[in-house]
């Protein structure tokens, strides 16, 4: 039976992390976190995370609370940063302010960070724990938190398909398998994520710019302005530049193209960056790529592409969540199948995990995660 002070840490842990979520399209490539500040049982500070360069949540928190924040509780979804930044430290902040007891969801896994926020408070005589609602916690920053722990971005490989698994018809015909609900899905999904990633093949047969629009968010006012004031980095797999510069695709904005051809000057010109990357048969390496573009602080990746892209970052084990947007139609036996991945015998499918399923206007929205080749 949970403590009535377990009851009351869940409870605003709870209300933190929705604070946090706010920061959802907008704290790239830091984490989003939400701080809630108690005293006598009353809430008399809140703040959340709005874009990197500005004030952590805790700082929102303090600010609100004034001198009602000392002797208080915080509640923050993520340990207090310890160091120096583009911000001064959280944890400094909060012992300057004289709260008395500190409450975290998660250690920060920042090698930064890593304990020492939760150290300097108790040092300072504050009462700290951590783990309260951690899963939820986790679960709002998988990006950051695999950046952090393995120097990879979380991979979302995003698929739109018929009820018989068909994503285009032979033609390379596409638009559009699903409606405007879903349309609006893949477009939330776009401005939450810092990267947003295609092949030349899908640009090339869509004619596609692969932006954020305001028309289709669905978001309110509030939301929508926090998408807008970042678009996500559009990285384009061109391994051969087959794409023209021509291509509407560049005249939407800044993009990197990601190769294994030689450089071309025309692209410097064209103020497009050319990246170098090994590959063969003019294939990228799709884990170099996810490298380097982590040590750019990169923290989210959506792939948006046909069944080639789809199926490379499947064949190498890369990705970590599918969407998967399911219409209610037939595409039919000649048309493209869902990932470009032969498989001879049963025993070689791989298994997912459905975390999620629901309805998205007339159709399906399906979100599953890859199971471990052990099980485990």
């Amino acid at each position: 039976m949970p403590t009535e002070r377990a009851v009351l840490d869940a409870h605003y842990m709870a209300r933190a992390l929705e604070l946090a979520r706010k920061g959802l399209y907008s704290t790239h490539p830091n984490p989003r976190v939400g701080c809630v500040i108690v005293r006598d049982g009353q809430v008399v500070g809140e703040g959340w995370h709005v874009r990197a360069g500005e004030p952590h949540a805790e700082v929102h928190a303090l600010r609100q609370a004034g001198e009602l924040a000392r002797g208080a509780c915080a509640y923050v979804t993520l340990e207090p940063c310890s160091h120096h930044g583009r911000t001064p430290p959280c944890a400094e902040a909060l012992v300057n302010a004289g709260v008395a007891r500190v409450v975290a969801a998660m250690q920060d896994p920042n090698p930064q960070v890593a304990g020492q926020g939760l150290k300097r408070l108790a040092d300072a005589g504050i009462e700290v724990s951590s783990g309260v609602l951690e899963a939820e916690a986790r679960a709002l920053n998988p990006g950051f938190l695999k950046r952090m722990e393995h120097g990879l971005p979380y991979v979302r490989v995003k698929l739109a398909m018929s009820l018989d698994g068909r994503t285009a018809m032979a033609s390379g015909e596409s638009q559009w398998i699903t409606g405007p609900a879903a349309r609006s899905a893949v477009q939330r999904l776009r401005a939450r994520s810092s990267v947003v990633l295609t092949s030349a093949e899908s640009v090339i047969a869509d004619n596609a710019r692969m932006t954020v629009r305001a028309e289709e968010l669905g978001l309110d006012a509030e939301n929508t302005a926090l998408a807008l004031a970042r678009q996500p980095l559009r990285v384009l797999i061109d391994g051969r530049l087959r794409l023209p510069l021509e291509a509407s695709f560049y005249q939407a904005g800044p993009a990197l193209v990601a190769t294994a051809a030689a450089g071309d000057e025309r692209y410097a010109q064209a103020g497009v960056e050319l990246l170098q990357l090994p590959g063969q048969d003019g294939r990228v390496d799709l884990r170099a790529l996810l490298l380097e573009l982590a040590a750019r602080g990169v923290n989210e990746v959506l792939v948006e592409a046909g069944p080639g892209l789809a199926g490379a970052f499947a064949q190498s084990g890369l990705v970590d969540e599918y969407q998967l947007f399911i219409a209610g139609k037939f595409l039919g036996s000649s048309a493209r199948p869902l990932l470009d991945w032969p498989l001879a015998r049963m025993s070689e499918a791989p298994a997912l995990k459905i975390t999620e399923m629901r309805a998205v206007g007339d159709d399906w929205r399906v979100t599953a995660i890859p199971v471990p080749a052990s099980g485990v």
